[in-house]
C-alpha cells in the first residue's frame, strides 16, 4: 500500500522534531509547515534546513492566513498538529479550530491527529483548576473535528519520560537526585511513562492503519507502567544506593499551589491528577479506543530502567 503524504504542524518542537524523523524514516513524504511566526529564530530554522536535507519538504503558512494553510493541506493525505499545550512552555490547543477550518476547506484530508499526546482529556471531566483548562481545551478541538466528520487519531502518549522520570516524578525537577526524593503521596500510584521517540514512532505507525481511524491509542508499554516508588526503586538500583524519601500529602500538596503562577498550578494540578489519583492507569481500555505496543509489537520500546540509565 502506498504510504500516505503527511503534513506536521510544530515540526520543530519537543515532539515535533521526533514526529518528523519517524516519518522520514517510516518512509512518509513528509512536509513540514514553516509558520512566519518562528522569524529569526535562528535554531529552528536551522533544523527545519537540516529536515530538507534529510528528504523533507518545507511548506509557508500560518496561522492568521487561512489559504495559506489550505494550499499545504491539500498537498497531503495526513496532518498531524504538534502545537504545544503545556503552559509553561506555551498553550496554544485552540489555535487549531482554524486548521481544523482550513481542513473542511481543502477536503482531501484522509487523518488528522491533533495535538493531544498526554493525558486522555474525555477520561478528565472532573480535574481540578486551573489544570483542567488543558483538557476542556483539547476537548473543545475534539468537538470541533467530529463536529465537521474530518477522520481522526487520537494519541494518548500519558507521561514524556524527558519531563517524569528524569526528575522521579518530582515536579520542578528533570535531574534525578542521588541523595534524597519526596514522594508525592504514598508514592504508589501507577502511571505510565513513555520515551520521546517512542510515542513519535507509534504515532506515526496509526496514520494508515485502518485499526486506528476515529479512534483513541493509548500508548501503555507493559513495563512502563509502574508507580513512583518503582520508578526510584530502580534508580537505587542503578546507582547502588538507598535515597533518603519523605512524602508530601494531597492536602499539603494543593495548599502549595496557593500564590504560584497560572502556568505553574496547571502543570501542578496534571502531576495531582496523575500521582495522587493514577488518573492514567486505573482504567480499562473500552470500545473506540486500541493500544499501541499490542498493535505494533515489532517496536521495541524503552523501558524505563534503559532510559534511566541515561542518568548514570
Amino acid at each position: 500500500m502506498e504510504k500516505s503524504k503527511v503534513l506536521i504542524i510544530g515540526g520543530t518542537g519537543y515532539l515535533g522534531k521526533r514526529l518528523v524523523k519517524a516519518s522520514l524514516a517510516e518512509g512518509h513524504e513528509t512536509y513540514i509547515l514553516h509558520r512566519t511566526e518562528i522569524g529569526v529564530d535562528i535554531d529552528k530554522v536551522q533544523m527545519l534546513l537540516s529536515f530538507k536535507e534529510q528528504g523533507a519538504h518545507l511548506v509557508s503558512g500560518s496561522f492568521t492566513d487561512h489559504q495559506s494553510l489550505v494550499k499545504a493541506i491539500k498537498l497531503v493525505d495526513v496532518v498531524i498538529c504538534a502545537i504545544s499545550g503545556v503552559h509553561i512552555r506555551s498553550h496554544q490547543i485552540l489555535l487549531q479550530l482554524k486548521l481544523i477550518d482550513a481542513i473542511k476547506d481543502a477536503g482531501n484530508v484522509k487523518r488528522f491527529l491533533p495535538s493531544e499526546f498526554g493525558t486522555d482529556p474525555a477520561r478528565m471531566e472532573n480535574a481540578l483548576e486551573p489544570g483542567r483548562v488543558t483538557f476542556d481545551d483539547k476537548m473543545i478541538v475534539r468537538k470541533a473535528i467530529e463536529d465537521a466528520q474530518i477522520p481522526f487519531t487520537y494519541i494518548s502518549a500519558n507521561c514524556f519520560a524527558g519531563y517524569f522520570l528524569g526528575g522521579l516524578c518530582q515536579p520542578g525537577k528533570i535531574l534525578p537526585s542521588r541523595d534524597s526524593v519526596v514522594l508525592l503521596g504514598d508514592g504508589n500510584k501507577k502511571a505510565i511513562y513513555v520515551e520521546e521517540d517512542d510515542i513519535a514512532m507509534y504515532t506515526i505507525k496509526t496514520i494508515d492503519d485502518p485499526r486506528t481511524l476515529n479512534k483513541t491509542v493509548y500508548l501503555r508499554p507493559p513495563k512502563n507502567i509502574l508507580s513512583q516508588r518503582e520508578v526510584v526503586e530502580i534508580w537505587e538500583k542503578l546507582i547502588g544506593k538507598e535515597l533518603q524519601k519523605s512524602s508530601i500529602p494531597k492536602e499539603q500538596f494543593l495548599a502549595s499551589l496557593k500564590g504560584q503562577e497560572y502556568a505553574q498550578q496547571v502543570g501542578l494540578i496534571h502531576y495531582y491528577h496523575v500521582c495522587y489519583e493514577g488518573c492514567l492507569a486505573n482504567f480499562e481500555i473500552g470500545n473506540g479506543a486500541v493500544e499501541a505496543s499490542e498493535l505494533y509489537p515489532e517496536i521495541k520500546y524503552t523501558t524505563v530502567e534503559e532510559y534511566m540509565k541515561r542518568y548514570l
